[in-house]
């Protein structure tokens, strides 16, 4: 499995079988939307944009809340998660979304902004690799995300939603993240080529260049 970040929380994760887009944004946010051609695209809340709006191409099965699905050959199960008491009117919950691909588990915690309870970890079952948000602004802030990391356990962990230059929103920097995990720095690649034979015992933190195109 490739998997490419495009800033903010989209995601292009590409198996054998299928291309999974994952939170593709507006211009709104900030940032112009990259065209990206995909078979499966996921939104952790809803209303769900015109593809159009979010640079999507072809003819994409949209998955927009909880529940389980088989799309070509991918596994997606979302789940629904509530969000703290300072979410805004209509946006009390957030669909987490397990996807494996290749036999590689993912997990996108969407707009997760709250360390989960016991029950909600649970839930997860296995991960391999986590795709945090890290920056706060409405979502997990680098402290909670170093928390849900450990209760989480993941074999990899990939940072998304923090400061980038165009962003609209208020996030916090990578560098807040890093601190918090202990970390005298955070590897970054343009890209990466998962297998579950590459994946170490120990977990590790690697950050993605945010591509544009």
């Amino acid at each position: 499995m490739e998997l490419l970040w495009y800033g903010l929380s989209a995601f292009r994760l590409r198996g054998r079988e299928a291309t999974v887009v994952t939170e593709p944004y507006t211009r709104a946010s900030g940032l112009i939307p990259p065209r990206i051609a995909a078979d499966i695209v996921t939104f952790s809340r809803q209303p769900v944009p015109p593809l159009d709006d979010v640079g999507i191409t072809g003819t994409p099965q949209v998955v927009a809340g909880p529940g389980e699905y088989e799309i070509k050959g991918v596994s997606i199960n979302g789940i629904r998660m509530r969000r703290g008491e300072r979410a805004a009117a209509g946006r009390q919950h957030t669909t987490v979304y397990l996807m494996e691909l290749d036999g590689v588990i993912v997990c996108h915690l969407g707009e997760l902004d709250h360390v989960p309870s016991t029950e909600e970890v649970e839930a997860l079952g296995k991960v391999d690799v986590l795709l945090v948000p890290v920056g706060g602004g409405g979502a997990l802030n680098a402290v909670q995300a170093a928390e849900v990391i450990s209760l989480i356990e993941p074999r990899l962990v990939v940072p998304m939603r923090y400061r980038l230059d165009g962003v609209q929103l208020t996030l916090e920097p990578l560098d807040r993240f890093r601190r918090e995990m202990g970390l005298d720095q955070v590897r970054v690649e343009a890209r990466l080529s998962i297998t579950p034979s590459s994946l170490g015992d120990e977990p590790q933190v690697v950050a993605l260049e945010a591509r544009r195109s």
